[in-house]
């Protein structure tokens, strides 16, 4: 039965934050405010956390100085996956994979059309693995976020969730699923 083995040993990730928007600031950024919220609720770390504006290369580059750094396991980013002009996200951040993650996109749309019904067809979420640092792409709405955390991404960065975790995937915690 999948779910998390209380009996392991949790070992904690650190994790980047990136808001991508033309409008948020410090201030108004709710959405990267409730995923550095959640994930350190979870006992993770918050290895960094910045706000960009809709523009490819800029997200490209901020996305690829995290991926290099060897003290962020995984990016989190919320915003500019939906279909209006600005929303650059997929096309910014998906060149850099070496892996695409289709699973996640399809879970997440299955516990989003729990929340917002089929609406959730106006987001192209989605994941992958840029190098061996794990991303994944959000919408920016706080709902969206919410779903994304609560229902998707605590469960699969947890490493005591079993039958396996993602964390197992992270090189220096591979031994996990070995």
């Amino acid at each position: 039965m999948p779910g998390i083995n209380e009996s392991l040993l949790f070992h904690p990730l650190n994790l980047a934050v990136l808001t991508i928007s033309d409008t948020r600031d410090d201030a108004s950024d709710r959405s990267g405010a409730l995923l550095a919220d959640r994930l350190t609720a979870a006992g993770h770390k918050l290895a960094a956390r910045a706000i960009v504006p809709d523009e490819v290369e800029v997200i490209r580059s901020q996305v690829r100085t995290w991926v290099h750094d060897p003290s962020i396991d995984v990016v989190l980013t919320t915003g500019g996956t939906g279909f209006a002009p600005r929303d650059v996200t997929p096309e910014a951040v998906k060149p850099l994979f070496r892996r695409e993650m289709d699973g996640f996109s399809i879970v997440f749309h299955q516990a989003s059309l729990g929340t917002v019904g089929v609406s959730t067809l106006q987001s192209r979420a989605f994941a992958g693995q840029a190098e061996d640092t794990f991303v994944f792409c959000l919408p920016g709405s706080t709902g969206a976020c919410r779903d994304g955390w609560d229902l998707v991404l605590a469960l699969e960065l947890d490493s005591r969730y079993r039958p396996c975790s993602l964390a197992g995937q992270i090189p220096r915690l591979r031994e996990l699923c070995a």
